[in-house]
């Protein structure tokens, strides 16, 4: 989405935080082997988003290493509470 976290504290009082985690590995890679991160979101709830990410070899995108599903849920930065997703932030996951 290209937020930074600094920017949607100080914009909007929100942070992200990490409630779960799904994980698996599908074979080794070497030290320093040059990888490709990709993140897609999954899911977008009231106030979470889900993003499904792979790891691939860089050259070899089918050659997928890892996939992981990360969860998380937007806060109030005082109280750490739940919080809508800003209207802002679900306009552009709506694009």
């Amino acid at each position: 989405l290209g937020y930074e976290q600094d920017d949607l504290r100080s914009r909007f009082g929100i942070q992200f935080v990490v409630t779960g985690a799904n994980v698996e590995y599908r074979r080794a890679v070497r030290f320093n082997a040059e990888l490709v991160v990709s993140a897609t979101i999954a899911r977008a709830g009231r106030a979470s988003l889900s993003f499904a990410q792979q790891i691939s070899l860089s050259g070899d995108r089918d050659n997928v290493v890892c996939e992981a599903e990360i969860r998380v849920a937007c806060v109030d930065v005082n109280e750490f509470k739940p919080r809508p997703l800003p209207r802002e932030i679900v306009a552009e996951l709506t694009k």
